[in-house]
Protein backbone atom coordinates (compact mmCIF):
# COMPACT_ATOMS: atom_id res chain seq x y z
CA UNK A 1 0.00 0.00 0.00
CA UNK A 2 1.50 3.13 -0.78
CA UNK A 3 2.35 5.53 1.75
CA UNK A 4 -0.52 8.22 0.74
CA UNK A 5 -3.33 5.44 0.70
CA UNK A 6 -1.94 4.39 4.06
CA UNK A 7 -2.05 7.69 6.13
CA UNK A 8 -5.67 8.32 4.28
CA UNK A 9 -6.56 5.01 5.82
CA UNK A 10 -4.79 5.47 9.50
CA UNK A 11 -6.94 9.24 9.66
CA UNK A 12 -9.95 7.58 9.08
CA UNK A 13 -9.69 4.25 11.31
CA UNK A 14 -8.45 7.08 13.86
CA UNK A 15 -12.20 9.07 12.99
CA UNK A 16 -14.20 5.72 14.19
CA UNK A 17 -11.90 4.71 16.53
CA UNK A 18 -13.59 6.49 19.33
CA UNK A 19 -17.11 4.82 20.46
CA UNK A 20 -18.85 7.52 20.60
CA UNK A 21 -18.03 8.15 16.72
CA UNK A 22 -18.67 4.85 16.07
CA UNK A 23 -22.14 5.19 17.55
CA UNK A 24 -22.53 8.42 15.45
CA UNK A 25 -22.31 6.48 12.28
CA UNK A 26 -24.28 3.29 13.55
CA UNK A 27 -27.21 6.06 13.98
CA UNK A 28 -27.13 7.95 11.13
CA UNK A 29 -27.11 4.61 8.79
CA UNK A 30 -29.52 3.17 10.95
CA UNK A 31 -32.14 5.36 9.49
CA UNK A 32 -34.12 3.73 6.42
CA UNK A 33 -33.62 7.63 4.48
CA UNK A 34 -29.84 6.95 5.46
CA UNK A 35 -29.83 10.53 7.30
CA UNK A 36 -30.07 11.74 10.93
CA UNK A 37 -30.79 14.94 12.72
CA UNK A 38 -28.70 15.81 14.98
CA UNK A 39 -31.35 15.79 17.70
CA UNK A 40 -31.70 11.99 16.93
CA UNK A 41 -27.64 11.71 17.34
CA UNK A 42 -28.04 13.31 20.79
CA UNK A 43 -30.63 11.56 22.25
CA UNK A 44 -28.96 7.68 21.13
CA UNK A 45 -25.17 8.59 21.94
CA UNK A 46 -25.81 10.71 25.00
CA UNK A 47 -23.42 13.77 24.50
CA UNK A 48 -23.38 16.80 25.26
CA UNK A 49 -23.61 19.19 22.48
CA UNK A 50 -20.04 20.69 22.59
CA UNK A 51 -18.96 17.04 22.50
CA UNK A 52 -21.18 15.98 19.82
CA UNK A 53 -20.16 18.75 17.71
CA UNK A 54 -16.59 17.87 17.76
CA UNK A 55 -17.37 14.09 17.07
CA UNK A 56 -19.45 15.32 13.73
CA UNK A 57 -16.70 17.59 12.99
CA UNK A 58 -13.95 14.62 13.15
CA UNK A 59 -16.12 12.10 11.00
CA UNK A 60 -17.04 15.16 8.82
CA UNK A 61 -13.03 15.69 8.46
CA UNK A 62 -12.25 12.54 7.39
CA UNK A 63 -14.78 11.76 5.01
CA UNK A 64 -16.97 9.72 6.95
CA UNK A 65 -20.18 12.36 7.21
CA UNK A 66 -21.80 14.83 5.69
CA UNK A 67 -23.79 17.62 6.96
CA UNK A 68 -26.10 19.84 5.72
CA UNK A 69 -28.81 22.40 7.40
CA UNK A 70 -32.51 21.95 6.36
CA UNK A 71 -34.70 24.73 7.77
CA UNK A 72 -33.91 24.64 11.52
CA UNK A 73 -32.36 21.40 11.64
CA UNK A 74 -29.01 19.71 10.95
CA UNK A 75 -29.02 16.44 9.04
CA UNK A 76 -25.74 14.22 8.74
CA UNK A 77 -25.29 11.62 6.22
CA UNK A 78 -22.65 9.00 5.90
CA UNK A 79 -20.86 9.10 2.67
CA UNK A 80 -19.97 6.23 0.61
CA UNK A 81 -16.41 5.73 2.58
CA UNK A 82 -18.36 6.19 5.90
CA UNK A 83 -20.95 3.21 4.73
CA UNK A 84 -18.06 0.89 3.27
CA UNK A 85 -15.61 1.46 6.34
CA UNK A 86 -18.41 1.09 8.72
CA UNK A 87 -19.54 -2.78 7.19
CA UNK A 88 -16.09 -3.71 7.44
CA UNK A 89 -15.59 -2.43 10.80
CA UNK A 90 -18.88 -4.57 11.59
CA UNK A 91 -17.35 -7.36 9.79
CA UNK A 92 -13.95 -7.15 12.65
CA UNK A 93 -16.08 -7.46 15.56
CA UNK A 94 -14.89 -10.21 17.53
CA UNK A 95 -17.03 -13.48 18.05
CA UNK A 96 -18.68 -13.71 21.59
CA UNK A 97 -17.45 -16.17 23.89
CA UNK A 98 -19.46 -19.74 24.05
CA UNK A 99 -21.25 -19.40 27.37
CA UNK A 100 -19.37 -21.39 30.20
CA UNK A 101 -21.08 -25.26 31.21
Amino acid sequence: MPYAAAAELAERLRAIADPARLRILSVVLSHADGTACVCEISDAVGTSAPALGRHLAALREAGLLQSEVRGPWSVHRATEDGRQLYARVQGCRPQEAPAAR
